[in-house]
């Protein structure tokens, strides 16, 4: 079931996925959302398949699932993942302690290119040939999963 809404400029929309996203907030240069790599121990790398995610934290409210809301798996004690549960592929982390926001991957977004990254998170567990972002600002975290 796909919901209607006006589309805004500053509205963005996954691509491809049979359960795709709206959010309000998406793309919108300066203004948000934050965007940075995640290079944060294996949880990241483990539900993407990659070295590293890249995700843009929205405020809940702003994002309408077109196609129904995302299938969810526990990736860890303090987080979930969202994934398309016909096709499989994740587009979303939501922590537990931050019920106000998620996080969208990137590249299911309609327009990745004007969601850059302005930073680095879990920089410590950085696998040492990923390059990428390597000048940006540098926050580490305590968890380890």
């Amino acid at each position: 079931m796909e919901l209607e809404r006006p589309h805004a400029q500053s509205t963005s929309r996954t691509k491809g996925l049979p359960n795709t996203a709206r959010s309000d907030t998406l793309p919108r240069p300066r203004l948000g959302p934050r965007v940075h790599y995640c290079h944060f121990c294996d949880m990241c790398r483990r539900a993407t398949g990659s070295a590293f995610a890249v995700l843009a934290w929205v405020p809940v409210q702003s994002l309408t699932w077109i196609a129904g809301a995302p299938a969810c798996r526990r990736s860890s004690p303090i987080a979930q993942r969202g994934f398309c549960p016909d096709c499989g592929p994740p587009h979303s982390l939501a922590y537990d302690a931050s019920p106000d926001e998620i996080a969208l991957h990137v590249g299911t977004s309609d327009d990745p290119a004007r969601l850059e990254p302005a930073y680095n998170y879990g920089s410590k567990q950085r696998l040492g040939w990923v390059c990428c972002g390597i000048v940006l600002p540098h926050h580490d975290t305590k968890e380890r999963w």
